[in-house]
């Protein structure tokens, strides 16, 4: 099998899905702007041949490059990044190499456009906040007073993470909102007041999970927009009517063959004819793995390889990689050099290094909405939990995810 994997290097751990393929006999083909010598040394082993290109953005750089490994090396089986910047880039290499063992430019909108997401949720039995496409003043306040007022939330109707996104509050911010994002598209979406969940799956070509987790974390916009520091946690199960609704969400969005990332909110306030306290609705689904450290937190809570799940689903279409247990908790803090703490982080080390899986400053790139410092630990309980956060945040850990501590 030849697999042309885009961008290998970045982010690092990606290096991973490239060493399990390599172990499971793939030649994997890489692509990237990165000079081969800053390569890592496992990727570098991982890769049958590098193509270094000048810009990835550049498509006709990138199409040479396919069509000289497949010169090289024969027909082109699979291309892939598991990136969400690519995915456009991936969908339109594999529609000119007549690679059909995944999605064609054509069937991204449904993935792309949270605007287009909205019907899908709603076929699928799926609730999800109202939303409004951004367009005039005068109908934006046409919605604010249909579903009941303000706050409302604002985004990008095609993008990734939490930057460009605004939470507005009263006509003042609207105006300001309106000037300042006037000829982008976006989407308004009523307020919603819950904790962020998700619904992590990698699944086979019939769109049926091979592998399942759910982690939850204080609403990454929030750390993004107002600063506070960052509180992730993936669960040792996922919740059932999460895993029902990520499900529904898998054939609803056509999902074959992916590591995919689902968003949803959990209600901490009902919200009159959406929810109850308690219940989850759709926030946006992500076709590709979760960000930063998370394929590894899930590693360690769930003692598996999701890394040797999605090569095993990529070269033999199943798996038989199995969860290992016991399952447990596995917590991510990230810390902003901005607040003061309590306990330094030699105590934090001094308690907690038999259960910190992994410590690092953090690139400056990522600490807007990961922090400067990152503390990765394995725990047992919902207590243990409570307790590590608190230790190493203080009493911000409260008003940050305040439902931890009901």
């Amino acid at each position: 099998m030849n697999l042309v994997f885009i961008s290998p290097n970045f982010p690092d751990n990606f290096r991973n899905f490239c060493s399990r393929l390599h172990q499971n006999g793939v030649n994997v083909l890489g692509i990237g702007d990165a000079p081969y010598d800053s390569l890592n040394d496992d990727l570098k082993r991982s890769l049958t041949e590098y193509y270094k290109v000048d810009s990835m953005e550049d498509y006709s750089q990138v199409y040479r490059a396919v069509a000289y490994f497949a010169f090289r090396h024969g027909r082109i089986d699979w291309i892939e990044s598991n990136n969400e910047y690519w995915l456009e880039l991936d969908a339109k290499l594999r529609q000119d190499f007549n690679v059909t063992t995944g999605v064609q430019p054509g069937e991204l909108a449904l993935w792309k456009s949270k605007a287009a997401m909205k019907p899908v949720y709603k076929a699928a039995g799926i609730p999800s906040a109202r939303q409004h496409r951004v367009s005039t003043m005068d109908a934006a306040l046409e919605f604010i007073d249909e579903i009941g007022g303000y706050p409302v939330f604002a985004k990008p109707n095609v993008g990734v993470g939490a930057t460009a996104t605004y939470k507005i509050d009263n006509e003042d911010e609207l105006r300001a909102f309106f000037s300042e994002v006037s000829g982008h598209d976006y989407v308004m979406e009523e307020y919603i007041v819950g904790d962020i969940y998700t619904y992590d799956a990698i699944c086979d070509q019939n769109g049926d999970p091979l592998f399942e987790s759910s982690f939850r974390c204080v609403n990454v916009a929030d750390s993004v927009n107002d600063g506070t520091e960052a509180i992730i946690f993936v669960l040792p199960e996922v919740p059932d009517q999460l895993r029902d609704y990520g499900r529904k969400a898998l054939k609803g969005f056509k999902v074959k063959s992916r590591f995919v990332h689902f968003e949803f909110f959990r209600l901490t306030e009902a919200r009159k004819g959406l929810a109850d306290v308690g219940d989850f609705i759709g926030l946006e689904v992500n076709m590709r793995p979760a960000g930063g450290f998370i394929p590894d937190m899930m590693n360690y809570s769930h003692s598996t390889d999701v890394y040797q799940i999605w090569a095993d689903m990529v070269s033999h279409g199943q798996s038989n990689k199995a969860q290992g247990g016991p399952d447990r908790y596995c917590v991510f803090i990230g810390t902003k050099d901005a607040f003061k703490h309590t306990h330094s982080h030699d105590e934090i080390l001094k308690r907690y290094g038999s259960k910190i899986t992994m410590c690092q400053r953090m690139p400056d790139v990522f600490a807007a909405a990961m922090g400067n410092q990152m503390y990765m630990a394995l725990l047992d309980t919902e207590d243990d939990v409570r307790e590590f956060v608190t230790f190493v945040l203080d009493e911000q850990a409260k008003l940050i995810m305040p439902t931890l501590y009901v």
